[in-house]
């Protein structure tokens, strides 16, 4: 008997001890996760999102999503996690759910909705990763694989955050569901929303504007919610055909469009300049009154925690990311102390003060770089730039000179600027979202208009809706 168990292969082992029920499905799965440590690691995670991406700073928009989000997490399978529903103040279309309780919904899928009845579709589909575990599931099989979890790259937590230009250096946000974790998803969440009395037609509405939405942005900005879950066209199918076999009485179920869209009043839209905007290469961040100019050609982006430029051939980086309220004396210790990070020398003339160059050992190899800490608008920010270690010679000037160009922003235009805004209109009488355009024309084009509207710029409005509109707002230009 014992020598049978001794031949037994580990993974065997692990799998008669570990798996348990899953509360949402009821069937067995693997779990190396107890629930109180889910709940830990989603608290801790929850914590970075709020401090790297932030919240809407208005109370109403955070009730709001609250409301429609709370009821239905607490009638779950698992009513008695710490549930919290909150909107990030982040213009890309996405919503996600960290192990535990925590679900998120972006500024920018906020504005992409319609009606109640569309955010709760959004909402049952996270709580629905949660109370069926996905992610313990996904962090399980890492485990068990001995793959562990990236920290957001090879490098250094500092480092990294420039890696892959991402909004938030989580490691929970890049686990990857498999696509039947998402078709179960939206089968619970379907569950979810109609007992809470939400129209389930409405799933189908927000399937077709990601659609849209991930069709328009060409490829190159596609929404995280659309990008790991199965194709958009198919779920909309697919939410009809469920909607459609559900024996209720939809006139008794609640669409909410009205009381959603006077939420959405005077909310920002889309990228926020007063967090930074480009004029050409020249960055410029009215919030913190300060501009960096960063290499011709260079491909720059901008995120809610870091901005940065990538090389021509993309074996360079050069950029900024805030470090708080610390002394640049301290930041610089801080940094060079990593594990991995070795100090190299003082840079040479035309870095700021107390800049360093430095080295770091990689999975890819070595890399090395050149790291300064300035204080700007009361907050700490570090530049950074890095290559590979045989090329730091061909990136020095470029480097040096995007250091050297901070400098604090004085242009007045620039500092006056104010985000794009939702504003609300009345259809007076019949006209299709074209003609109303001509009337309350918007900042943004009429193929957008109708994205975030949910019709097409040729379908006729009916006297008396309620349409949604985008003024004001100041857009980078290359």
């Amino acid at each position: 008997m014992t020598s049978r168990l001794r031949l037994l292969p580990l993974l065997a082992l692990l799998s008669l001890t570990t798996c348990v029920r899953n509360p949402a499905t009821g069937k067995r799965m693997l779990s190396l996760v107890s629930q109180q440590d889910e709940i830990a690691l989603g608290k801790q995670s929850a914590e970075e999102v709020r401090g790297s991406i932030g919240l809407i700073q208005e109370p109403k928009v955070q009730e709001y999503v609250a409301r429609v989000g709370l009821p239905m997490a607490k009638a779950s399978e698992r009513p008695e996690l710490p549930w919290t529903v909150q909107a990030v103040d982040d213009p890309v279309v996405n919503a996600f759910a960290l192990p535990g309780g925590p679900v998120f919904v972006t500024r920018g899928l906020l504005t992409a909705m319609n009606s109640e009845a569309e955010l709760a579709s959004v909402l049952g589909h996270e709580i629905a990763h949660i109370t069926a575990r996905h992610s313990v599931e996904q962090l399980s099989q890492a485990q068990l694989a001995q793959a562990g979890l990236l920290l957001g790259s090879v490098l250094s937590e500092d480092v990294a955050r420039f890696g892959g230009l991402a909004a938030a250096g989580l490691q929970l946000l890049f686990l990857k569901y498999g696509r039947d974790d998402e078709r179960q998803a939206d089968e619970l969440g379907f569950k979810y929303m109609l007992n809470a009395g939400y129209d389930v037609r409405q799933a189908a509405n927000v399937f077709a504007t990601l659609d849209r939405v991930g069709k328009a942005a060409g490829g190159q900005s596609l929404p995280t919610w659309l990008s790991t879950h199965p194709d958009p066209g198919d779920r909309v199918k697919t939410a009809k055909e469920r909607a459609a076999k559900a024996n209720v009485d939809f006139n008794q179920l609640k669409d909410g469009r009205e009381e959603y869209l006077a939420m959405l009043q005077g909310m920002a839209y889309g990228d926020d300049p007063r967090q930074g905007f480009f004029r050409g290469n020249v960055f410029m961040h009215p919030g913190l009154r300060f501009q960096l100019t960063f290499p011709q050609g260079w491909k720059t982006a901008n995120q809610p925690q870091q901005v940065a430029g990538i090389s021509p051939q993309e074996d360079a980086i050069v950029g900024l990311v805030p470090t708080g309220n610390i002394a640049p004396q301290e930041a610089m210790r801080r940094f060079l102390a990593q594990e991995g990070i070795q100090p190299v020398s003082a840079a040479p003339t035309g870095f700021p003060p107390g800049a360093a160059f430095f080295q770091a050992q990689t999975e890819q190899g070595v890399i090395a770089g050149v790291t300064a800490f300035v204080t700007q608008g009361g907050t700490t920010l570090q530049l950074l730039g890095y290559t590979g270690a045989q090329q730091l010679p061909t990136y020095e000037d470029a480097f040096r000179a995007t250091f050297s160009s901070f400098g604090e922003l004085t242009d007045a235009s620039a500092l006056a600027v104010q985000p794009a805004r939702i504003e609300l209109a009345k259809v007076t009488s019949p006209m299709t979202l074209q003609q109303f355009n001509e009337q309350h024309p918007s900042t943004i084009p009429v193929e957008e208009l109708s994205i975030i509207n949910g019709v097409q710029p040729g379908d006729m409005l009916p006297a008396g809706r309620t349409v949604k509109r985008v003024t004001g707002g100041v857009r980078s230009t290359p």
